[in-house]
């Protein structure tokens, strides 16, 4: 069976594998077994049997010990998949009044649905965009994406000032209360103090002061640049 056939017989599996995979290998990192089984709440058997097939028809790299990579092949169906998802999110917020905290399962169950002349025309309407509304890079129709190289709000000295580019969370109750902060992609942050035990980070979002902790100051990820 070649890849071709079998992305038409396990269509939707076989898109949701790649992309969680592509997800989980930041600048080509392999993607163990049970990282995947979490991301797609599988268990491992099944996710180990799936990767054996795909790694079979050409879309995978098994690394012993370390775990599977996408080849040429298998990276470009994922990226066509999360250019389908991003595109579908940012629509869903600038034309039909989604918020950012609901787009992500709509954008799960539509991106395996429409053609690609609907995303193609999604993306014309926008204007061919290069972030989601979470600041996500959007791949192009070509398959090159330009991966954002970003720095955490948490690693950020005390009295720097900095843009948010990225908010790198899609659990609805913490992108409302991000939103409920002032903070989305654009916004400019103060780092005001930062408590040495407990990881607590005091940040001024325009003229309010707020407290948070290490994790969501993690993934709020600022001064980015593109890679050369």
């Amino acid at each position: 069976m070649s890849a071709a056939t079998l992305n038409d017989s396990l269509t939707r599996s076989v898109e949701d594998y790649l992309k969680a995979i592509y997800q989980l290998s930041p600048e080509g990192r392999p993607a163990s077994t049970s990282e995947i089984a979490h991301l797609l709440a599988l268990s491992p058997p099944s996710v180990t049997g799936m990767v054996k097939r795909l790694s079979e028809h050409g879309l995978l790299e098994h690394i012993p010990y370390r775990g599977v990579q996408l080849t040429d092949e298998g990276r470009r169906a994922a990226l066509r998949m999360v250019r389908r998802h991003r595109l579908i999110e940012a629509y869903l917020v600038e034309f039909l009044g989604y918020s950012w905290d609901t787009v992500h399962p709509e954008a799960e169950r539509l991106e395996h649905a429409v053609s690609d002349t609907l995303v193609e025309r999604m993306a014309n309407a926008l204007g061919n965009p290069d972030v989601d509304p979470h600041g996500d890079p959007i791949p192009s129709a070509e398959g090159f994406v330009h991966e954002l190289s970003c720095t955490p709000l948490s690693d950020i000295p005390v009295g720097d000032t900095v843009e948010i580019h990225r908010v790198h969370e899609n659990q609805p109750e913490r992108l409302r209360y991000i939103a409920s902060l002032g903070i989305k992609p654009g916004v400019s942050i103060t780092v005001v103090d930062r408590q040495p035990f407990d990881d607590l980070v005091t940040i001024r979002v325009g003229n309010q002061q707020h407290v948070i902790g290490h994790e969501l100051s993690h993934v709020l990820q600022c001064a980015c640049t593109r890679p050369v």
